[in-house]
Parts: structure tokens; sequence; C-alpha cells
């Protein structure tokens, strides 16, 4: 957005669009129903249309022209054709407006034509804050202003959660959900030529009325906004909530690691929502629990949940459920078990998820008492499933007095508390209004309960650690285009790639071991067998072999000179030179070390299961750089094959050393600033030390290519280092 005082004057005027004291409005229908939605949402400010025909709008008088309204207006509603918009945001930006909502298609989204139209667009807005063009509007609950053509279920609230989505049909299906989220301010962006996710986000967190905000992404352009406002809301205590679309990847590429295919788009979209402490949830009714939870409860110090049930079928569920969800059902404290053995009898067997039977049913006071119990667990927050009746069919009497034999207990404990339904229609709306203003969560569907839970405690875990949390390194406005037309990294250039024996050296100078070895031509493999010591594992060796065991270029467990030449000679077709290594044996896992530049994200760090089978397993985990020893050691521990580290049937892995060999990669990846990709594969975790096997490097074409000088030589040695090339650095050792 420019220099700190542009910056300034449009969070200034993004203020004024989104809680106006005046609004101009242009075009026909559209105008009118604008006008129409203010008044029904209780907008208190004045209503200017301007048309240079009709005298009235909605028995408004018209304004010819913008130089003829009263004042600049705070916000304006556009719905005039695309290149009377351009005009109108022109006339508007002259006249000192605080920003407008562009409601024409017809811009960026429709090809060179419309993409030239835009970016006159983004030119006439000048300082003001601009919303779409391509979008149907923003409606703001608490402030009741509709910039808003259409219908919309919302009505006025005192606080609440702050929706931002790039789609306008998604936006006006959540104002008629009938959930009880209390919807505080809904913007739909469009096209977002102007104004942004982050500059909205940073908004919402300037309303102390914004309870929490949700996202509805189909696309990510401004990782660095973004990261800069979600470190914000981390540290403000505001939890966001993340649903993206549009889950392929950024584009086809031929990928010479595996690195590539584990960590697409959509992977790094995951490492910046759990870098920044936002909640990633995948469908529109979890996103709408999610929200209504964190409205309720906020973040959670963890997801250890007490429930309970009239059902043994119902508890059963939640048992099944809080494992796949991630939620930790904990045994009930002992006081806790001895006071609902004495209220409940002999014949209710005590536990967490809880079925209190029926006997109590319709007994308000004896379930208060049960439930005040229940309360007393301790734990991060405690569930009641109802569902109600049929209202049109049937009586709810005996449901109301369990919801307020809760509610009780609620208000005596003070404990964190929701009202679930196992299907969503069977909580109804008055019940779920009630429950808000108690502060009990109208949670509606089990699994999105559960899953809004362990999504409060994600963000919990992150906040814990905002202090320490740092933004991504995200490439500069300069370069972050740069080979995004086919996914590939912020290269400009052809990309050379270090042979394994170059590429190893590199990597040792920054700390990471790698089996003892020799580089040799075809006639000296037997006698650098023998300098080496049996078992050898022979390595063809060439800048162009990313995949040596496919092609036959590797053979391993060779015992004598024998062996070794008859695999020289089997290989004689892959190159000139060969790697003579000794063999390390007695690995207790095989990993994967993977960093590749992304155009957006910048580097990204794969750790996960290796080995020749790496993209059929598919177990690893993504983090932006950089990242810490605490961020690297957590990622092992979320890898399925955590427990063979650990040691899972006998001794483990030394993982301090496996942390500080991917530390070592990262900080080599970090400091050669020509990097596009680089992979360790397999990394092996011993039981004393970690090895990196084989490694691949590619780097831009900038650099002198040292595999190339490699290969002039025919000794029994090269020297070649990492220092030899720049931009390796002299790192750690």
């Amino acid at each position: 957005m420019g220099d700190a005082k542009s910056r300034h004057g449009h969070r200034h005027n993004l203020r004024r669009l989104l809680a106006p004291r005046h609004i101009a409005v242009y075009g026909g229908e559209a105008a009118a129903e604008v006008i129409r939605q203010c008044r029904r949402v209780g907008f208190a400010g004045q209503i200017w249309p301007v048309h240079p025909r009709r005298t009235s709008i909605e028995d408004l008088d018209c304004y010819r022209t913008t130089a003829t309204l009263p004042a600049a207006p705070d916000a304006a509603f556009i719905a005039v054709g695309r290149e009377a918009t351009v005009a109108v945001v022109a006339e508007l930006a002259a006249r000192g407006g605080g920003g407008a909502v562009c409601h024409a298609s017809g811009f960026a989204e429709h090809g060179p034509d419309g993409a030239a139209l835009q970016r006159s667009l983004v030119s006439a807005a000048g300082g003001m804050a601009l919303i779409g063009p391509n979008c149907l509007g923003t409606l703001n609950y608490l402030d009741g202003a509709a910039l808003w053509p259409d219908q919309h279920g919302g009505h006025p609230v005192d606080r609440g959660v702050a929706v931002i989505t790039q789609s306008g049909n998604i936006g006006q299906n959540l104002t008629m959900q009938r959930r009880s989220l209390p919807l505080a301010q809904l913007v739909t962006m469009g096209n977002a030529a102007v104004t942004g996710v982050a500059e909205l986000v940073e908004a919402m967190l300037d309303d102390p009325r914004i309870t929490a905000i949700g996202l509805h992404l189909e696309g990510l352009d401004d990782v660095a906004g973004l990261s800069r406002a979600g470190l914000r809301a981390l540290r403000e205590g505001v939890p966001v909530v993340v649903l993206k679309s549009g889950t392929s990847e950024l584009g086809a590429r031929a990928n010479l690691s595996h690195t590539s295919s584990l960590a697409g788009s959509d992977v790094l979209c995951d490492a910046l929502f759990r870098r920044l402490g936002m909640a990633r949830v995948h469908q529109v009714g979890t996103f709408v629990e999610t929200l209504k939870f964190l409205h309720v409860h906020g973040a959670l110090a963890g997801a250890r949940i007490a429930s309970a049930s009239c059902s043994g079928g119902e508890a059963s569920l939640v048992a099944d459920l809080a494992e796949v969800c991630g939620v930790e059902l904990p045994p009930l404290p002992d006081a806790t078990e001895e006071r609902l053995r004495a209220l409940l009898g002999e014949r209710v067997p005590v536990a967490n998820p809880l079925d209190y039977h029926t006997y109590i049913w319709g007994d308000r006071a004896a379930q208060t008492d049960c439930f005040t119990a229940l309360l007393g667990a301790g734990c991060d927050t405690h569930l009641l499933l109802v569902d109600f009746p049929r209202e049109d069919r049937c009586a709810g009497g005996a449901w109301s007095t369990t919801v307020d034999a809760f509610v009780a207990a609620r208000r005596a404990t003070g404990a964190p508390g929701c009202v679930v339904s196992s299907l969503p229609e069977s909580l109804p709306e008055a019940t779920g209004a009630r429950l808000l203003a108690e502060g009990v969560a109208p949670m509606q569907g089990l699994a999105d309960c559960l899953t809004a839970v362990a999504a409060a405690a994600r963000i919990g875990a992150a906040r814990r650690t905002a202090a320490d949390a740092v933004p991504p390194d995200v490439p500069s406005a300069s370069t972050e285009t740069c080979g995004a037309e086919t996914g590939g990294a912020a290269t400009g250039g052809a990309v050379c790639q270090l042979d394994e024996w170059t590429a190893k050296r590199a990597l040792a100078r920054y700390g990471l071991s790698t089996p003892e070895g020799v580089l040799t031509a075809a006639h000296g493999v037997a006698e650098a067998a023998a300098e080496v010591g049996f078992p050898v594992v022979l390595k063809a060796v060439g800048p162009d072999l990313a995949h040596k065991s496919e092609v036959g270029g590797v053979r391993v467990g060779l015992t004598d000179e024998r062996q070794v030449r008859e695999a020289a000679a089997g290989m004689a077709g892959l190159g000139e030179r060969f790697l003579v290594e000794r063999m390390v044996e007695g690995a207790v896992a095989e990993l994967i070390v993977g960093v590749h530049r992304d155009p957006r994200f910048g580097l990204a760090l794969t750790i996960g299961a290796g080995g020749v089978l790496v993209e059929l397993v598919r177990d690893s985990v993504t983090l932006l750089l950089p990242a810490g020893r605490a961020d690297i050691a957590a990622a092992l521990r979320e890898l399925r094959a955590w427990p063979l580290l650990s040691g899972f049937r006998g001794p483990g892995a030394d993982v301090a050393a496996v942390v500080q060999a991917i530390e070592a990669i990262a900080h080599y990846a970090r400091d050669c600033e020509d990097l596009t990709e680089l992979e360790v594969n397999p990394l092996l975790a011993l039981r004393d030390g970690a090895v990196a096997v084989d490694a691949l490097i590619r780097y831009r074409d900038t650099a002198p290519d040292l595999a190339e000088s490699a290969k002039s030589h025919d000794a029994v040695e090269v020297e070649v280092t990492a220092g030899d090339r720049p931009g390796a650095g002299q790192g750690p050792r």
C-alpha cells in the first residue's frame, strides 16, 4: 500500500467505508435495494442517491453528480456499468470520499481487457478504500450499514464475529444460517483490486466488538500482509478461522524432487495458517460452528472435554468422534466421580463420556445437581448432548427442562459449557439465542462441535508462544511473482543441479554429517572401496541424476573389490564418475528433509518419512522458514513415523541429532540466495547421530556450476567445498 502515510490514510478510509456516517448510492434498482436494506438494519446516517436523470429513489431526492453532494461521503455503493464505475470512483477520490463498494463485474476476471480496466480502477481510487469490483457488498450489523443490493438474513447485534469472503454467494448464505451465529460484519471482496484480506483483518481487529474473524479464501496472494495481520490477531487474542477452497496444485510442473510433490500450494497454506495460529476447517458448517464456539469461549488451554447425555449410544458416538477429531476424554476426577455416583445411584456406571440414563429425566433439581458435578470436572469445556423434538409435531418440555438445568449448573460453576445437538436441525433457534445470552455455546452437529473444540485448543497453543512467533521469509513484491505462471520457484531463469558429491560437501560445511566417501573415476572404484572400508555403497555421480535408484545408479552392500568393479561396469552408461561411500547401518528410521522456494511463500521446509516409497507413504509436515529447533521437534512428533523415532518396541533414534541435522539443512537453505530446491533423502536417524546419505541441490544459473568443474577431475578425491559457490556462506559446524 505504499509508504506508512498512505497506509494510514487507507486504513482511516477503510474505517469510514465499513462504519459510515453517510452513504452515496449510484445506480437504479440495485441502489434502491441498498437504501431499503440500510433502513432495515437501522442505519441512522444520511443516504444520498446519485442519478443523472431520476429525481428520487425510495423517496430520497437524487443528486445529479458527485460534485453536488452535500459532503464527501464516507461510503459509496456503485452499481453502474464497468466503464462508468471507473469514472465514478475517480470523482469520489477527487471529492475526498472514504471508500466505495464496486458492484459491477467485467474486470480482471474477464481477461486482458478487463485486467487493464481494473488497473485503471485502482489508479482512479487513489487513497480510497475499495471493495470489489465484482462483489456483492458489505454488511455491518453493529452500526446498521448495509451496502448490499439483495436480501440477507442477519440482524443488528452488539458484538459478534466478522466474516471476510471472496464469494458473494457464500457470504449471502452465511447471513441466512439458522445456527445462532452472531454475525457482526460481513465483507464480500470480489476481485479485491485495492483492499485485500490483510487490510480487512486489520480493520476488524481495530473494533473491540469483533470476537472472532472468519476468512473464506479461494486464493492467497498477499502472504506478507496476511502474516502481519495474522500475528497481530494472535497476539491480541482475536481467534481466526479459515475456510479455504481451491486445494489443487499451483500448476503443472516437472518435479525433480520428492519434496515438490509433498509440499504443494495447499500444504504451504496449511503451514502458513499454523504459523499464524489460524484454525483451518474444510466445510461451511464447521466454519460456522467453530466461529460460534470461539465467540462464546475463545481459545482454549487444551482439548479436554467432559460429556453427558442420557443415551449409551450417544456416549459411544462421542467417544469415537473425539478420537477422530483430536479431542481428549480424560477420566473424571475422583471427587466428581464420587459425587455423580451418589446422585445417580448404583445402576448408572459413571465414566467420561457420561450416560446419566433417564432416571432423572424431567427432574430439574436432580439434573442440575448432576450437571453441576460434571462441570466441576475441570475440563477445558463440558458438553451436554440434547436433540430437541420437532416443534411442529412434538412437545419439548422435558428437553427444555434439561437445558434449564445445564444453564443453572453453568451459572453456579462458571465452567465453560456447550449444549450440542447430534443433528444440526435439532436445536431450535430460540433455544440457541437463549444459550448464547447465558454464555453457553449452542453447538449444532456433534462432529462439528468436537472439531471446533480441537480448533480452539490449537489456537490456544499458538497463543502461548505468540510472543516468539515470527513471520515467514516471504519474497519481496519485486520477486514473488517470478515463476508464478508455472508454479515454479522464483528463479527468473534456468535452474542448475549440483551432483550428490558437491551437494553433500556444501551441506557438510553447515554441520550435516555424511558418510565417509571418495569421488573417483571408474578405474579407481576398487581402490577407493578398499580405502573407505567394506561394506560400501557405489553410486553414479552426475548433475542430471536426480533419482539414481530408479535408473540403476545405486548399489548397496558391496563387500569386496570384485563386486565394486562389476557394479561400476553395470553403471557405465550413467556417467564417468562414481561415489564410493562406507555403508551406514543400524538406522532406526529413514527421513526425507527438503526445502523448496515458492514464489509466494518463500522457503518451505518439508520433513517426512523418507526412502524410495516417500510419495506412496506421504507422511510429512511442512514448515515455512525460518523455523527453530522447537518447531522442527514439534513437526517430527506430528509424523506417523514418530513412534519409530521415539522408540517403538526398542531403542529410539537420537532425536536431538536429527533435529540438529534438519536445522543445519534449513540454515544452508536460508543462506543460499540462489537456492531453488534442496532434498536430503534419506536422512538416516541412528541411535547415535543422524547421517545424510543422499542429497540434491538445485539453484539458479547465476552461480558457477560446480558439478561441471568437478567433471574435469579424474583423481581419486576431488576437493570441492561449499565456499566455492556464491551464496553458500560459512554456516555453523
